[in-house]
């Protein structure tokens, strides 16, 4: 009886274990028909890549032209040369041949070449005749494959708009970086099949996986207006020995920016070579320091006072209240008290008795102050809220700064007086021209711009661009009011060097101090329009420290002036006077 009990229970136990058996023999089987048929690519492939060596194809980056299809950025063929340490026959006929026609140091390429690597880089953006050179030496283990860097067609032209890239084709500032996700492309492949030790299969030939070219970007900016706007700026510059001059053309009526000036500008084909009298012995951080300052963009990235253009924004805003007209009454004694502080008209006599159109003519400090006081704190930061002040413009360039402005608990009587003739607080000169095309142009707050389109390599359209656009920030009334104000302005006031033969041109004049106040150094501007009666061009010059006579009328204003005489015709903006 014990005997059979054992036998039944080494039955099963046999019988288990062969159950058990089969079944991993069965999920075996089931998981080698499943890799061999179902999975059979995805493994055929991984088996494909461990023998094969990959090196990368720059896709082409998409080029960057201006309003009348003009290329501002485009690319030129360079070559990468790369060494293979396996697959190289003569380490040292290597090293003798790149040193020579790449220029390098002999330590430098040596450790390159005896690196034990799939794949060492020794030089990037290698000239293509250097190249082509270099390909023929046939030499095994040397590497030459084609590649792009970024070329500008006009050198400094808009430097600080169009920005430029790096080592890796990527952008680095300005237009090149805000729609790099347009412009960069997708990189291709070349694939080589190679043995165990990592040495090329000759008879398999290369695989190739070819690269995806970036979109073009059209932008507004003309090329053309950009062009005589910087000779202006340069002239003005040297001949005023001034440290810098931003002139910024737009359209007031859709943002679209047809310029954007700041000299002195730097080559975007040199971008790293510092201008010369910057210093010897620097630091890397005293080099980086002085580059960032060099590719810095006034126009978007610096604040400064506005002084009396900014008086637009007052008059707007105290037309828009119903606090005065263009008849309302002032009188100007050469000052005005507002508490204790005794606050000075630029005409040390005074103006005298005028009406408000007189003193937007004549740039009266007392009458705007008095205008400033009449609105309150409470209602004059509100008009500050509602002309978009507070907020940055949403221009379509990195590292816009915002206005600076005192905090409304802490605005007390003087500073809204000073804050109503243009000092006491900073902004851009980009949010001064978005804001007072916004009060010319029927009330519109616009965004300014410089995209456009993105098109493909074959000419099909991929975006159009959209801005937004905010309503009744004035009413059609006001605006068509400050519009006749400021071309007055022009025609028979402190503006008046301003003033274009045959058109009709608003406009306003500012001089505003540096700080410290006293130091004796100033800023001159002037913003103008035309035509006065349905404006189509915005234009503001600001000249930075100019040396002799430094009043905006006198310096900033014929800028603007010489700037329209050759670019009204140009736009087809037709005589009206």
């Amino acid at each position: 009886m014990p005997e059979t009990h054992n036998k039944i229970v080494h039955r099963k136990k046999i019988l288990t274990v062969f159950l058990g058996c089969s079944l991993v023999l069965v999920g075996l089987f089931v998981r080698l028909v499943y890799l061999m048929v179902w999975e059979a690519d995805y493994y055929a492939e991984k088996a494909t890549q461990l023998h094969e060596r990959e090196r990368s194809i720059k896709a082409a980056r998409g080029r960057i032209l201006d309003c009348n299809g003009e290329v501002l950025a485009d690319n030129r063929t360079v070559c990468t040369i790369s060494v293979i340490h396996n697959q190289i026959e003569d380490p040292e006929a290597v090293i003798a041949m790149l040193c020579q026609e790449l220029n390098l140091s002999e330590e430098y390429v040596r450790k390159r070449v005896e690196k034990y690597s799939s794949m060492e880089r020794v030089k990037s953006n290698v000239d293509k005749s250097i190249g082509d050179k270099i390909r023929e030496y046939e030499m095994p283990g040397v590497k030459v494959d084609e590649d792009y860097k970024r070329y500008y067609p006009y050198g400094e032209l808009a430097s600080k708009v169009l920005g430029f890239t790096g080592g890796d084709n990527q952008g680095i500032i300005g237009l090149e970086v805000i729609y790099e996700k347009y412009l960069q492309g997708e990189p291709g492949k070349i694939l080589t099949m190679t043995d165990a030790k990592g040495i090329e299969v000759e008879a398999a030939g290369e695989r190739r996986i070819e690269p995806i070219n970036g979109n073009d970007l059209y932008i507004s900016l003309d090329r053309n207006i950009q062009t005589y706007a910087t000779q202006l700026a340069y002239q003005a510059m040297e001949t005023k020995q001034a440290e810098g001059v931003s002139i910024l053309v737009m359209n007031p009526q859709n943002g679209e920016i047809y310029a954007m000036v700041n000299v002195p500008e730097f080559d975007l084909n040199d971008p790293y070579t510092l201008p010369e009298g910057s210093g010897e012995n620097l630091t890397s951080q005293e080099q980086q320091d002085l580059l960032n300052q060099m590719w810095r963009n006034g126009c978007i990235n610096d604040t400064y006072e506005p002084g009396s253009t900014f008086k637009i924004i007052t008059a707007a805003a105290g037309l828009e209240q119903g606090v005065i007209t263009p008849q309302s009454q002032f009188s100007c004694p050469g000052f005005i008290m507002v508490e204790d502080r005794k606050i000075r008209c630029h005409k040390v006599a005074g103006h005298g008795g005028q009406d408000f159109t007189h003193c937007m003519m004549n740039s009266c400090n007392p009458a705007l102050i008095s205008v400033g006081l009449l609105l309150g704190v409470d209602t004059y930061y509100g008009y500050f809220d509602r002309f978009g002040l507070l907020t940055k413009t949403g221009v379509d360039l990195p590292g816009e700064a915002g206005t600076i402005m005192h905090n409304k608990d802490n605005m007390g009587l003087v500073e809204l007086a000073t804050v109503s003739f243009g000092q006491s607080f900073q902004i851009t000169p980009i949010q001064l021209v978005t804001t007072v095309s916004s009060i010319i142009n029927g009330g519109r707050r616009i965004t300014p711009h410089f995209g456009v389109k993105v098109v493909d390599a074959q000419g099909d359209l991929v975006e159009s661009f959209a801005y937004p656009a905010t309503g009744n920030i004035v009413s059609e009334g006001t605006s068509a009011t400050m519009r006749e104000i400021l071309e007055m302005v022009v025609k028979e006031g402190s503006g008046k060097n301003g003033k274009v033969e045959g058109y009709r041109v608003g406009g306003k004049t500012a001089t505003s101090q540096t700080l410290p106040r006293g130091s004796g150094r100033y800023i001159s501007s002037f913003i103008g329009f035309a035509p006065a009666d349905d404006p189509q061009v915005i234009a503001v010059a600001i000249v930075n420290t100019p040396q002799g006579i430094y009043y905006g009328g006198q310096v900033a204003a014929p800028i603007i002036r010489q700037l329209f005489e050759n670019i009204l015709p140009y736009m087809g903006i037709e005589q009206t006077g």
